[in-house]
């Protein structure tokens, strides 16, 4: 339903993950008997997790242990890891120096061009170890890129910006075409990022294998307070599925979506399951574990542009191994950790046997947890109580 924002401006209103909640219905399952397998570009992942290319989270060390827990874990082309052959130096650096430092550096740092050959080296470094691999690059330089992965062996490969359309206007330099892209590619190509219906729709008919949804909600992004760009999570996705499901109805073809950003615990996954994707991508939280290349740290991909940096290094601690953060046990009852445990428990008190069927539960809007008696959890989260 259309809002009146002004005279001059029609709006609607859009919900983030903290806006909903998920009803139960007649039906409950044991969460051991949920299936929270799904299927990208032809490959099964046994858990639905991929681990955001992002330098303070994927290594091709962390890479490969994704693989081996069941998800995927994708490395980032533009990152230190494909600049430099001695990466873990470089993260030292970066996790040590002064906040005033940091944001000079990391564009000091993030100059350095990606050398093909490190491309090259650390997929073979992640196939050898018996890891999945899956690479990103930013569209301008996915055309150089994307065919030495390929011809390295990589499994995907994924097209990540912070807006990607198939409309892109430029007087510089010419648009990728996506669909010549994937076509000479012949691997699945993951592509994002949109937010709406009619993008995801134009993105999926270039043939790509799969949609990432989501601008701007990640904990290290600072693109909605730098550009005002952005659609809250759960509108976001519910859209998007739309536009796959639609796809698949008109093509017989079904395209994944999957919701990239703003999910720090484990009701945040479920949410977006539930609002219609078939998968998550994930940052803050892996970034958490002891196997994270970032040192307690976790910083935006867009961090290190020379003019307009959007995104900040928080600190976001180490808390436990990866596998716990994924599979537990968990350590914490924050939702931090045994983020698959979370998804597969809520699936069984909402009746849901496996993903498709989580994103048919029913989904209300709620208050704000502040108001449903939970002030003194998050006080204590924020340090005001101990």
């Amino acid at each position: 339903m259309d809002i009146e924002l002004g005279k001059a401006k029609k709006t609607r209103r859009a919900y983030g993950f903290d806006e909903i909640s998920l009803a139960p219905s007649i039906i409950t399952i044991n969460p051991d008997d949920a299936d929270v397998s799904v299927k990208m570009g032809g490959i099964k992942f046994n858990i639905p997790i991929i681990a955001s290319a992002m330098d303070g989270v994927v290594s091709p060390q962390t890479a490969v242990l994704m693989s081996k827990l069941g998800g995927l874990g994708v490395l980032n082309l533009q990152g230190v890891w494909a600049k430099y052959d001695e990466a873990d130096k470089i993260l030292d650096k970066i996790a040590s120096v002064p906040k005033e430092e940091y944001v000079p550096l990391m564009q000091k740092l993030y100059l350095e061009p990606t050398k093909k050959e490190l491309v090259v080296k650390r997929i073979k470094e992640i196939k050898a170890a018996g890891g999945i691999a899956a690479v990103s690059s930013i569209p301008q330089e996915a055309l150089e890129l994307g065919p030495i992965a390929r011809d390295a062996g990589v499994d995907i490969f994924v097209v990540q910006s912070t807006v990607l359309s198939t409309k892109h206007k430029s007087t510089t330099s010419a648009p990728l075409d996506l669909k010549k892209f994937c076509t000479e590619m012949k691997i699945p190509v993951l592509v994002g990022n949109c937010v709406s219906y009619e993008v995801a729709l134009t993105l999926m008919g270039t043939g790509v294998a799969g949609v990432l949804v989501g601008i701007g909600p990640g904990a290290a992004c600072t693109s909605r307070g730098v550009l005002g760009v952005g659609v809250p999570m759960a509108t976001a996705i519910s859209d998007c599925a739309a536009a796959r499901d639609a796809y698949f109805k008109e093509n017989n073809i079904y395209v994944p979506i999957i919701a990239d950003g703003g999910m720090a615990v484990g009701g945040d996954v479920c949410k977006a399951i539930a609002c219609g994707a078939d998968a998550v991508m994930i940052g803050s939280p892996i970034a958490k574990s002891t196997e994270a290349p970032g040192r307690g740290f976790h910083w935006g991909m867009a961090t290190p542009s020379p003019t307009l940096p959007r995104g900040s290094r928080i600190k976001v601690g180490t808390i436990g191994s990866l596998k716990e953060i994924l599979l537990g046990p968990a350590k914490f009852d924050d939702g931090s950790m045994n983020l698959v445990g979370a998804l597969k428990t809520s699936m069984g008190t909402l009746g849901a046997a496996n993903l498709k069927e989580m994103q048919q539960v029913e989904v209300v809007i709620a208050p704000s947890i502040l108001t449903e008696g939970k002030v003194y959890q998050k006080a204590q989260q924020l340090g005001m109580y101990k």
